[in-house]
């Protein structure tokens, strides 16, 4: 049986009060009786065995009483767990959840500074050789460490709330690369366990190590975010209108209305606005702004909601492009409708290769690429293709008819595209165009009852095996291929049926040619992330660089600099940044003095959810392992006096025991008062 300190002191004492002084009164009776020998040889022989039985009952019924009452205050236990070792060492992982959500507050005070306190009783039942980690959410080398008691009193002053969260496999996990060794192990979890913290499935636990959860208890709060942000178009181009969807979302069961929205790039006011949102609901608005210059641009959408403010701004960073870069690779006989197209338009940058000499190391350097005719179009351009691909690129092609059909499919087939079947010469025309496909979802305003669409002279047939990644954006007669798109890797493929030439048929001079490449160009390359989100996501995808000998990126922002790791992988660069941003806002990705990319941090959403896993949840979590789940309302006592370790408590034996002497005692008291003798 073990004690929990300082119960046993108050015990010891309580018990041996009453006895020093029953023992007091027992010697002055023996004086007594000394002394007057023949007054005790009378009372002796007036008083009944009886009476001496009684009165050595009611005075151990009455010891006894105290003595449980106070042991059970002391609340002995028997501890847990068959394999403690009395004679090892404890050692002892304590995890403090300092995510957002700990900076609510109860009656007490924050949540996080309610887990402070409560650690720091925690590991007063422990002795002064046992070994502490401190772990948070931030899982720093630091916390991989073992400390003594002054150590880890010192490193949990220095907790402070934190943008990362984790869920709960990930800290059992963590806290049992310490816990190991030959040790009596003990792990703490310390949070309100929001929702977001588990997953649907049952926790894996270590047979070795004795688990504990300690829910703290917050006030419920309602709590209102901006979600997420999106724009319509990838391509954004100076003084261009620009869209935005802003989605807001309810996490109360109350409707919320007239929520104001606020929108700013670079500093400067481009939007307002007012938004009602249901009870736990999401809702859309979309905000229309202009007048941006070329370059990179910082923007922050914000509401204004207490008393739950992290997740009330939201940033975001995308790039304003001079011009659009376009490739586009020539046969001998491809003609000049890319050129004239292009030309037209100052946005648009052409750079043109013929088909002998082309440049493979520049292929990342732009938005689209044009295959235009190639009468012999090799295996290594394909494999360069699906390379640029890979990394998010747009390419079109457009056939040579007259091309040998071996040496294109073999192009094709490089590039996961359909083969061609054999090449068809007679007269059609195209009698399906998909209006609602983004290519021409804007394009018209008004849909034609009888609407104009190409002719075709000749067409390449294709023998197609799975649709599964095809979208038909014009076709002919009988839903054949005549431009539809394949998805490849990261990128897209538009696949023609036919060349651009008069004898081909009349596309290139064909109204709708003229929106269908312009749209696709713009539309075309990977859409940079608008955002990143602290604590979970660790990799800045970026266009592809390449650094001379000496030169190193660096990412920056106010009192913060680091030099990131970095990766080229799939015709882009990836940068590696660990878990070394910590706050939310805005990064300068530089190279000396230029600056290459901005990318926005934000607060993981997942915190905004202000709702709690019960004790019967955690309970089905934890399943039938080695876990033990306490309400540090309910359990405060056990909690402060490391009570992980109690197995099988006592305080309840002790409080009965108790009662039943003093029932004894009563009842002796009574029983003898009624058959007392008088003298």
């Amino acid at each position: 049986m073990n004690f929990l300190y300082p119960g046993f002191l108050f015990a010891l004492l309580s018990v041996a009060i009453p006895v020093i002084i029953h023992l007091f009164n027992f010697r002055k009776f023996k004086k007594v009786y000394f002394s007057n020998v023949q007054f005790l040889k009378e009372v002796e022989q007036q008083s009944s065995s009886r009476e001496k039985l009684k009165n050595l009952l009611i005075l151990f019924s009455r010891i006894l009483a105290i003595v449980f009452l106070v042991l059970a205050f002391a609340q002995p236990y028997i501890p847990a767990g068959k394999q403690k070792n009395s004679l090892l060492n404890n050692v002892v992982s304590i995890y403090i959840d300092n995510s957002y959500s700990m900076e609510a507050v109860n009656k007490d005070g924050s949540l996080l500074d309610e887990a402070k306190r409560n650690a720091k009783e925690l590991i007063k039942g422990f002795g002064i050789n046992d070994r502490f980690q401190l772990l948070t959410n931030d899982f720093e080398g630091k916390h991989q460490r073992l400390l003594n008691k002054e150590e880890f009193l010192k490193a949990l002053d220095d907790v402070e709330i934190s943008a990362t969260s984790r869920n709960l496999q990930q800290i059992l996990n963590r806290q049992g690369n310490v816990l190991s060794g030959p040790a009596n192990k003990y792990s703490f979890v310390l949070s309100d366990f929001q929702k977001n913290i588990s997953s649907a499935k049952k926790l894996n636990t270590n047979p070795d190590i004795q688990y504990s959860f300690l829910k703290l208890n917050a006030t419920a709060l309602a709590n209102i975010a901006v979600d997420s942000v999106w724009m319509l178009s990838p391509n954004h181009q100076p003084g261009a209108n620009e869209r935005l969807v802003v989605q807001l979302r309810n996490y109360s069961q109350e409707a919320a209305k007239n929520i104001s929205l606020k929108l700013t790039v670079n500093n400067q006011q481009k939007g307002l606005g007012a938004v009602s949102i249901p009870a736990e609901k999401t809702v859309r608005d979309t905000l229309n702004f202009s007048g941006l210059t070329a370059g990179w641009q910082k923007g922050v959408i914000s509401i204004k909601d207490f008393p739950v403010t992290f997740d009330d701004t939201l940033s975001f960073s995308f790039q304003v492009d001079q011009s659009l870069p376009v490739l586009s690779i020539n046969g001998a006989m491809a003609g000049n409708y890319i050129k004239t197209l292009f030309a037209a338009d100052g946005y648009y940058k052409l750079t043109e290769n013929a088909e002998q000499n082309v440049n493979y190391n520049g292929f990342s350097n732009y938005r689209l690429i044009v295959i235009n005719g190639l009468k012999n179009p090799s295996t290594g351009l394909a494999q360069q293709l699906k390379t640029y691909l890979n990394a998010g690129g747009s390419v079109v092609i457009f056939p040579d008819l007259d091309a040998d059909i071996k040496v294109y499919n073999s192009f094709l087939t490089a590039l996961s595209l359909p083969a061609i079947q054999n090449l068809n010469k007679e007269e059609t025309k195209v009698d399906q165009i998909d209006l609602q496909h983004p290519i021409f979802k804007t394009v018209f305003e008004n849909i034609p009852k009888n609407l104009d669409l190409p002719a075709v002279s000749r067409y390449f047939s294709f023998v197609e095996s799975n649709g599964a990644n095809k979208e038909n954006i014009l076709s002919l007669p009988g839903r054949k291929l005549f431009f539809s798109k394949y998805g490849i890797g990261n990128g897209s493929v538009f696949l023609s049926a036919t060349g651009l030439n008069t004898t081909d048929g009349n596309l290139a001079r064909h109204p709708v040619f003229v929106p269908l490449m312009y749209r696709l160009a713009l539309s075309a390359g990977a859409e940079s992330s608008l955002y990143y989100n602290l604590g979970s996501e660790n990799v800045l995808s970026g266009k592809k660089l390449t650094l001379g000998k000496n030169q190193t990126l660096k990412l920056t922002a106010n009192n913060f600099e680091t030099i990131p790791e970095i990766r080229q992988a799939d015709g882009k660069t990836l940068i590696y940044i660990a878990d070394q941003v910590k706050n939310a806002g805005f990064y300068s990705l530089t190279l000396a003095d230029s600056t290459l990319a901005v990318y926005a941090f934000n607060s993981s959403r997942t915190e905004s959810d202000m709702h709690y896993l019960s004790k019967t949840e955690l309970s089905n979590l934890a399943g039938k392992s080695n876990l033990k789940i306490f309400d540090t309302e309910q359990n405060a006592v056990k909690l402060t006096a490391g009570a992980d370790k109690i197995g099988q408590t006592l305080w309840k034996l002790c409080l009965v025991l108790s009662l039943i002497f003093i029932a004894a005692e009563i009842l002796l008291i009574r029983f003898f008062n009624n058959n007392k003798k008088t003298i």
